[in-house]
């Protein structure tokens, strides 16, 4: 099954993003810009093999709903969100808003 439904965090919204997969989630919420993601998300691939996008991408790890996404420290994140202040143990929700500023 896949739910996509709209998130409003501070009077913006996103789009939050579940697939459900046997025995596991993939999550992502995101705006015009960026997003943030689950742990499925290969943020070293962004870095190195995709750098000259300048993808605005984060990944926490050990979620399992949308809420907690939002609420999660960020374990990695592209250059590209380092450049905007988006650095890991940014919470999901501040890297988000953070993302649609840059839109």
């Amino acid at each position: 099954m896949i739910n996509v439904d709209p998130i409003s965090i501070e009077g913006e919204t996103f789009l939050a993003i579940t697939v459900k997969l046997p025995k596991t989630n993939f999550m992502a919420v995101t705006c015009d810009a960026g997003y943030i993601m689950c742990g499925a998300l290969d943020v070293a691939l962004l870095n190195e093999k995709l750098k000259e996008r300048g993808i605005l991408a984060a990944r926490a790890v050990g979620v399992r709903t949308i809420d907690q996404l939002l609420d999660a420290p960020l374990e990695s994140v592209t250059f590209k969100c380092e450049e905007l202040g988006i650095t890991k143990g940014t919470i999901g929700k501040e890297a988000l808003l953070k993302m649609k500023q840059a839109e």
